[in-house]
């Protein structure tokens, strides 16, 4: 991901958006191309771990321990030139986009063990549950989650490098930036989540 020196967020912020995701993109090459897969994803000990449905033939042809892409998309927003005071003094102004975007290479691993995609599926939903009245895994009856186990393949992809870049107008005057912020806060929810993530200057 092309991530210029203004726009690149450190590394732990990268980890941090990444394990506060909730899900995302799996994305790797088959020999008939390109494939993805949107799904669930908890981060462990360094790695992005998560599953698919058997049917879904996203995994069928993987290698073990080959390259994938893990492709997050936080926030993203339509920025105006007419949110830019700075056009009326000079009008080499174009329209762009402010988002917040990580992606995180790593190599794969497939499960099919029983064992391990029951703690899997324990961990994820515990995870996601939170600790006000959580739903637990073994409230569902046992043959059903048997039934349930055997239709998914676990994932694991151990992360080797990550990447984050947020693109928030830093390369535009500091009353631009105010007014960029300004004008996406009074907007659509998505519009809000950007300006959330811009400093006020």
């Amino acid at each position: 991901m092309y991530t210029p020196a203004h726009f690149a967020l450190p590394d732990e912020e990268a980890w941090r958006i990444l394990s506060e995701a909730g899900a995302g993109f799996l994305l790797r090459s088959s020999p008939t191309g390109l494939r993805s897969v949107f799904v669930p994803l908890v981060v462990l000990d360094g790695a992005v771990v998560t599953h698919v449905a058997r049917a879904n033939d996203w995994w069928r042809d993987a290698r073990e321990g080959e390259e994938v892409l893990v492709a997050l998309n936080v926030a993203s927003a339509y920025v105006s030139p007419r949110y830019y005071p700075s056009r009326l003094e000079d009008p080499r102004v174009v329209p762009t986009w402010n988002y917040v975007v990580v992606e995180a290479r790593g190599h794969l691993s497939v499960h099919e063990d029983p064992e391990w995609l029951a703690s899997q599926v324990r961990r994820q939903t515990e995870h996601f549950e939170g600790d006000v009245d959580p739903w637990r895994v073994d409230q569902a009856p046992a043959d059903y989650l048997e039934h349930q186990l055997a239709a998914i393949v676990g994932l694991t992809v151990a992360v080797s490098s990550i990447t984050g870049k947020a693109k928030l107008s830093q390369n535009r005057p500091d009353q631009d930036r105010r007014e960029v912020r300004r004008r996406l806060g009074e907007g659509s929810e998505e519009e809000r989540r950007v300006a959330s993530w811009m400093p006020d200057v």
